[in-house]
């Protein structure tokens, strides 16, 4: 196995690095992620309490969070060099193909960090620049350089720090974090097993030659494909709540009901599956790839759903509920 501690052995020659590295030192896809749920969480704080946030204070506060997911990427990115030199899927990043070096990308996370905070403190509050530095913390020291090389349980407890962004865009708002933007946050919480975890059934090789251990490495596919399903049983479940609190209403009840029932329906595909054994056939992958795919469908859709209910005036309540 490949010494994982020397990460500047494993460094590819520096080459020169193009503004595409530096983007993708901050994990873009992620970042649209964490900026749309966000957003979510702002548009339906005005509309839940009337607040109003000035349209330029809320295009920094978004910013802001923008900056603060990018910065938690490129920390992540400089602790894991190794990692990521040894996985082939991961190699062809900027830090281990050699056009960006760690100090560089560590001194880019840190600053951005700073930056980031401030800019959520100017243009709104103490809570939400508090909850933005929280949420940095999290996903670059607690999650990247406590959890993911100790524990399978990495990706349930870290999965708090991408569930972050509604609280902290509904706190922009009021300068509060009530029970309907705690329930954003339980749904991005327990959507990311599922989602992350069919993504590992696929690469749970590359994880066992990096030493990482994830479920499929040290509990094997089966007890992770169980795993799938039940949190995306708890997911569905979830995904109804804010009907009940009225923070969503018929389109989004309606959504969800669809939604869920088709990520249960895939989530039980790859738990019939051989996903992650030795002797899984092409299906059985596919299945898998399915499922992480549509995961990713599923959080922008629900999500927005909040935004088109409460920022563009679609919310019918349902008679009877909240």
């Amino acid at each position: 196995m490949a010494n994982i501690n020397t990460a500047d052995s494993l460094q590819a020659a520096p080459r020169h690095a193009t503004a595409a590295d530096y983007i993708n030192l901050m994990k873009p896809r992620i970042m649209m992620l964490v900026v749309f749920t966000a957003f979510a969480g702002l548009v339906a704080a005005q509309s839940m309490t009337g607040v109003s946030m000035n349209p330029i204070m809320a295009g920094i506060a978004t910013l802001a969070v923008a900056l603060g997911s990018g910065a938690a990427g490129a920390i992540n990115m400089w602790y894991d060099a190794d990692i990521d030199a040894v996985m082939k899927r991961t190699s062809t990043r900027p830090i281990p193909s050699g056009a960006v070096p760690r100090d560089e990308a560590l001194t880019m996370g840190l600053i951005m960090s700073g930056v980031s905070v401030l800019m959520m403190w100017l243009a709104s509050n103490t809570l939400a620049a508090l909850l933005l530095a929280g949420s940095i913390a999290y996903y670059g020291w607690f999650y990247t350089m406590l959890l993911k090389r100790r524990t399978p349980q990495n990706i349930v407890i870290g999965g708090g720090a991408g569930a972050f962004p509604p609280v902290i865009g509904w706190a922009a708002v009021t300068g509060n974090a009530p029970l309907d933007a705690w329930i954003l946050f339980a749904i991005i919480f327990f959507w990311t097993p599922p989602h992350f975890w069919a993504l590992s059934l696929l690469a749970h090789g590359e994880y066992a030659k990096a030493n990482v251990p994830m479920m499929p490495v040290t509990h094997g596919a089966k007890a992770t494909r169980n795993q799938i399903l039940g949190y995306t049983v708890l997911l569905a479940l979830l995904g109804l709540v804010p009907v009940l609190t009225g923070l969503g209403g018929a389109l989004y009840g309606v959504t969800a009901i669809l939604l869920g029932s088709t990520f249960l329906w895939l989530a039980l595909g790859v738990w019939k599956s051989r996903a992650g054994e030795k002797d899984a056939e092409p299906a059985d992958f596919k299945k898998a790839k399915g499922l992480f795919a549509f995961s990713i469908l599923y959080l922008f859709i629900l999500f927005g759903m909040i935004i088109v209910e409460h920022g563009f005036g679609a919310f019918v309540a349902i008679p009877g509920v909240a």
